[in-house]
């Protein structure tokens, strides 16, 4: 509990849980309604709003002079915004920085930052105006388009909401983040925008998908290449929530001799240059982007990163497929269209319900405009009546000037006159009295007649109304049209990649290596094809056991004896110089156990796994590939056994002989596949255990060392039988070893 002083003394017993809800509520709906969220009608946050109104009120519109952007946020902290000059300057700069506001609502002169992420200078130094966008935002504000609010201390008035002709909310897009909600809306082609809003006027029942194509996708103000997939977009902007998959552009640039460099001319909406160059340094520099040898900075007025391959042999599609994958050159910008309704009500909407929010507003500010004219030109009607009965009874009413002590009075009454109308017959000047001058006035009078008459339908009619916007949209198509420089269309759209799981050596330059491994398990990687008879030196009392010819972006499958297979990338072996280093550091293997096999990963193959018990099964080579240094269990030998064959499934026969020299042939189809396990009996044994397994076509016959060559023998059928049969003697000349090669 806590105690609560009221003024007038009392004292009450409030609970603290009560106490910080109702307080931390308040806070809430201040940061929604007051700082984080923008109005969907005019797609601005209050501070926005208030500076565009406070440098309208400094008269600083487009063909104006420049003023201070100091005197700008006093004027605005003063009047309207009692928060910290900073934080309105921050909003001003914003508002200026065309690599950050599509389209600009204030001119700047002066530092306002750059696309590097550089600071701007000092409010001192620079200096600011509207831009004609924020004209339009102003347009017809003194019209009774928008209802006003006292201010902060109630000395002046604000507009609620900008009558806001341009289409700001979706065009310059917006990002806030309150107390329990965010917003990211990122920003559109205006053109696009208009051509949505038309289609909604003439067809407010236009389904989302004929909205979408109108409006494929964001616009930003630095460029890039949306590869979103279209079903992607279409269902972010039918839920007003999703993200947009944004890369930076680039080009291949030959250098000459076969030479050449990769070019980025736009980056990612609101990603630093310096930061993402120096985030792409950090990234050789850890050796994460083998392939690249260096990247610089060549920009001057427009973006160029030269990105340089280490190698002319390099596909530039794979370079940048790394660089996408672990740098800012590839973003996703969010859709979360979450906005303050016309009721103040924060809401996510979807794109239609959007610009159908932007439409009604523009419907009321008209109608509002054109009531307010209405209420002009009554009055206006209202004085021209009395100057024409002022004509009509020139010389009397100067009578009645001339000689009555209350001539309003008197001639109120005498031509049935009202107090307006009075008043203005007493305010005339004597060149008035022209006879030119009541030919302009009934002129005037028949004219505003018309015009009294047209509003009058446009207030009255919905179909009037819906033109009269479609008019002023179609205006801002034709002045921010694709064929302006500001319209034009600055992101580019591309086919959505397919998402590829690249490892990393797949960034490697492939180099042809030679992989040695002695029979103590040290292991290095020699340049260049080896081979196995070459002077290949290793430590004393140690000898070599597997030479494999491999290159460096190939993988290598390490079998032991305990059935675990591991994996080690051929980039990242130890070179030729000394003898290496021992395998044991690379991979979880114990002591106790010893590699059985080792070989290069062959995508899609297969692999005959047997122990010393005479039991195995193939198993699928993808699925033996271990991503740890723990690798992967796949062969779960029985008591007293351990792993002893790794054989690459080849032919459509398999011949086991066992330690007791009895051989056996039987068909591969007779080995099942399985992903883990101790597998099935290939041969019966009574005493010892395996020896050798062969894969080979059956048709070609079995083949052994035998002399200083190879027998083949073609007839097999003595050695026939099924799998797990004991099999019988192998024929004369079968190697004592009882090995197959």
């Amino acid at each position: 509990m806590t105690e609560t002083t009221l003024e007038s003394g009392e004292i009450r017993d409030v609970s603290l849980a009560n106490a910080l809800g109702e307080r931390y509520l308040a806070y809430a709906l201040s940061t929604i309604m007051s700082r984080s969220l923008p109005d969907v009608r005019d797609g601005l946050k209050p501070v926005h709003r208030r500076l565009l109104y406070a440098m309208r009120q400094l008269k600083l519109d487009p063909k104006s002079g420049f003023k201070k952007s100091a005197r700008v946020v006093g004027d605005v902290m003063g009047k309207f915004h009692p928060h910290g000059d900073q934080s309105i300057y921050d909003a001003l700069v914003r508002l200026a920085q065309d690599f950050a506001v599509r389209y600009p609502l204030i001119d700047g002169q002066g530092n306002f930052g750059n696309v590097d992420g550089d600071n701007p200078a000092a409010m001192r130094y620079t200096e600011a105006r509207l831009t004609r966008v924020a004209e339009l935002m102003l347009a017809e504000i003194d019209e009774d388009t928008v209802d006003f609010r006292a201010t902060y201390d109630g000395e002046d008035k604000e507009p609620v909401v900008l009558p806001g002709a341009f289409p700001n909310l979706l065009a310059n897009g917006a990002q806030g983040i309150a107390v329990g909600m965010a917003t990211s809306i990122p920003p559109h082609n205006v053109a696009e925008l208009c051509g949505a809003i038309e289609l909604l006027l003439k067809k407010p029942e236009a389904t989302i998908d004929e909205v979408v194509a109108l409006v494929p996708g964001p616009d930003f103000p630095t460029g890039g290449l949306l590869v979103e997939g279209a079903a992607s977009i279409r269902e972010a902007y039918a839920t007003g929530k999703g993200s947009f998959r944004l890369r930076a552009r680039w080009h291949k640039e030959d250098t000459g001799r076969g030479g050449w460099n990769v070019i980025v001319t736009e980056i990612p909406y609101q990603v630093p240059k310096s930061r993402l160059i120096e985030k792409i340094a950090e990234l050789i520099e850890q050796k994460k982007l083998p392939l690249l040898e260096d990247v610089r900075d060549e920009s001057a007025d427009d973006v160029r990163v030269v990105l340089v391959p280490r190698s002319r042999t390099v596909e530039p599609e794979m370079l940048m497929e790394g660089l996408f994958k672990l740098s800012d050159l590839e973003t996703r910008v969010p859709l979360n269209l979450n906005v303050l309704d016309k009721g103040q009500m924060p809401q996510v909407m979807s794109l239609k319900d959007a610009l159908l929010s932007f439409i009604a507003h523009r419907i009321e500010v008209t109608v509002r405009r054109a009531n307010h004219r209405l209420a002009q030109i009554a009055h206006r009607l209202e004085i021209l009546g009395g100057y024409l009965v002022a004509y009509l009874n020139i010389d009397e009413v100067i009578r009645i000037i001339r000689e009555e002590d209350h001539p309003k009075q008197v001639m109120m009454a005498r031509f049935e006159l009202t107090d307006v109308q009075a008043e203005a017959i007493l305010n005339m000047r004597l060149r008035s009295l022209r006879k030119l001058e009541e030919f302009e006035i009934r002129k005037e009078h028949d004219a505003l007649i018309k015009e009294r008459a047209e509003l009058e339908k446009l207030v009255a009619e919905p179909a009037r109304q819906r033109r009269a916007v479609a008019r002023g949209i179609a205006e801002i198509a034709k002045e921010f049209g694709p064929d302006t420089p500001l319209g034009r269309r600055r992101s580019g759209f591309a086919e959505a990649p397919q998402v590829i799981d690249l490892p990393s050596t797949a960034f490697i330059e492939r180099e042809a290596i030679t992989v040695i491994c002695s029979a103590k398990g040290w292991i290095r990687a020699l340049k260049g094809h080896v081979d196995s008879d070459a002077d290949i030196r290793f430590k004393e009392g140690d000898q070599g056991r597997f030479v494999i010819k491999a290159e460096t972006t190939d993988r290598l499958l390490v079998f032991a004896t305990n059935g675990r297979f591991f994996t080690l990338g051929c980039d990242r072996l130890p070179g030729g110089r000394g003898h290496g280093e021992p395998i044991r550091l690379m991979v979880d293997l114990g002591n106790d156990q010893d590699i059985v096999a080792m070989l290069v990963h062959k995508p899609g193959s297969k692999l005959l796994l047997a122990a010393t018990d005479g039991k195995g099964f193939v198993a699928l080579e993808d699925e033996v590939v271990g991503q740890t240094k723990a690798g992967k269990q796949v062969l779960n030998p029985g008591e007293g056994a351990e792993a002893m064959i790794c054989r690459r499934v080849s032919g459509d026969s398999v011949a086991v002989v066992g330690e007791n020299r009895k051989l056996l042939v039987f068909p591969l189809s007779e080995v099942p596949e399985m992903t883990r396990g101790r597998g099935v009996t290939l041969q019966k044994y009574k005493d010892g255990g395996l020896a050798d397994v062969a894969l080979f076509t059956l048709a070609d016959g079995l083949s052994w060392p035998y002399g200083s060559g190879v027998k083949t023998e073609t007839n097999l059928t003595d050695w026939q039988g099924s799998r797990g049969a004991a099999g019988r003697l192998a024929p004369r000349g079968f190697p004592k070893a009882n090995r197959f090669t």
